[in-house]
């Protein structure tokens, strides 16, 4: 297995597990960290040997619980191309968040949060879909890279835990005033930077050596529009990604290079994509390393967005997994209704009234006209990436699995009230990291906590 593939299950697995009724996205607040000083690190090349670093209200973290998490950093940050930090200081970052987290796992299991098997069992399949896998294929790749599935289990339910623990308490510490929506807005409105607009790419790179002759220059350019014309016509972009690119890691990741700022894109990328809604490819772009073709997984505006925005109307057909209603037979129940609705033996409007499990389903599964950012992302991506009258592949959502048919797509300008609207999510989200920050303090406060020196 692959590091990378690592990452994907152990960072991409916590989102899974929610069990909210509609398709809005919930908030989610883990990946803070808070830095603080703790002792240094002992010298893991000279010593093996698990032992206490720390005790958190009698419970005790290992050394081997820190340098596993260590790994799963380092692995993080070479994914992303970021400089390792020196081993002590991340040793010290390392413990400090396992401390956190052990003392917020302590406090939610104290007020009553819990996960059942149920739960648990549908993230690890959905780990497992994300990754292209069936559940046995997992746990054969955990196995070669040396992670066992109880532990990978384990690990899952404590995500799971920690973002319901600190949804639900930090959510309710979030206040929102007019008067800071008004501030929000007279700053936002007065700002044009696009250092506050973030990108989550996925590349297609036909890469051209520095001694190509002109000749396998336009065979490469040829190899490159023919992707081009195959991403445009809507073709499935990770498996074009596997099939052209020879960007490093495309066999993995599916091209993406994950939700940065714009500035940490070549402004090349930039340029060609800004304008670009969520799901669409961009032209064929050249620079010194060769062809690129770009697709906009996501896109962000650290301020207040733009009065115009594009809006889609949009349908679906929601069937939610039971005992009795595995994933399977509502993939397959669905793709069934797909093939009857494309050679009209079934009208889309009228089978959702009669099978849909969304509150949509009495008015034919109509969604209405949705802004961006509305549907939880793997919903709106899917979405995005239709045309006007087609519809998707079953997929899969937190919710249950979905057949979407976009109807059309409009500009539309944003009422005021529908900006303060926008407005409103904005801000919450700011306050978000200060809030959490405050609660966790306050957990922290109140956990007895001990720290060990390294055996002699």
């Amino acid at each position: 297995m692959t590091k990378n593939f690592l990452m994907a299950l152990l960072l991409g697995a916590v989102a899974t597990g929610a069990c909210a009724q509609t398709l809005r996205p919930s908030t989610q607040l883990g990946g803070f960290r808070v830095p603080g000083v703790v002792l240094a690190p002992p010298d893991t090349t000279q010593r093996t040997a698990d032992y206490i670093v720390a005790v958190v209200n009698s419970e005790p973290i290992t050394s081997n619980e820190v340098i596993r998490r260590m790994l799963r950093a380092e692995q993080q940050l070479s994914q992303r191309g970021a400089a390792l930090p020196p081993r002590d200081e991340m040793w010290r970052q390392v413990l400090e968040r396992l401390i956190n987290e052990r003392a917020q796992l302590q406090a939610a299991r104290e007020s009553g949060i819990k996960v059942d098997e149920a739960t648990l069992d549908d993230a690890v399949e959905n780990v497992a879909r994300q990754n292209q896998l069936t559940v046995p294929e997992l746990r054969e790749r955990l196995a070669a890279d040396n992670l066992p599935y109880p532990q990978f289990r384990a690990d899952l339910r404590d995500e799971i835990l920690l973002n319901r623990v600190r949804e639900r308490e930090v959510g309710s510490r979030l206040r929102i005033t007019d008067q800071e929506l008004d501030d929000f807005i007279r700053e936002q409105q007065n700002s044009s930077d696009v250092a506050t607009l973030e990108l989550n790419l996925a590349q297609i790179l036909i890469a051209v050596p520095e001694t190509a002759t002109p000749a396998q220059v336009a065979d490469l350019q040829a190899k490159a529009l023919q992707a081009l014309q195959r991403a445009q016509s809507g073709a499935d972009f990770a498996a074009l990604v596997r099939q052209y690119s020879d960007a490093p890691g495309a066999a993995t990741n599916g091209g993406m290079m994950g939700l940065r700022s714009a500035d940490r894109y070549p402004p090349l990328f930039v340029d060609a994509t800004q304008k670009l809604r969520i799901g669409a490819v961009s032209g064929l772009l050249r620079s010194p390393a060769g062809f690129h073709i770009l697709k906009v997984l996501e896109k962000k505006q650290g301020g207040l967005p733009g009065a115009v925005v594009t809006q889609t109307h949009a349908r679906h057909i929601l069937l939610r997994v039971t005992p009795q209603l595995t994933e399977v037979a509502a993939r397959q129940q669905l793709a069934d209704i797909r093939r009857r609705v494309q050679t009209g033996q079934a009208d889309f409007a009228q089978v959702a009234r009669e099978v849909s499990q969304d509150g949509s389903a009495k008015d034919g599964g109509d969604l209405g006209w949705a802004n961006p950012g509305l549907f939880v992302p793997e919903f709106e991506e899917t979405m995005n990436a239709l045309a006007d009258g087609q519809i998707s592949e079953p997929i899969t959502s937190r919710f249950g699995v979905h057949l979407i048919q976009v109807l059309e797509r409009r500009e539309k300008t944003l009422s005021q009230s529908e900006q303060r609207e926008l407005a409103r999510g904005l801000v919450r989200e700011k306050k978000q990291e200060a809030a959490y920050q405050a609660w966790s303090q306050d957990v922290r406060g109140q956990a007895y906590i001990e720290m060990r020196e390294p055996p002699r």
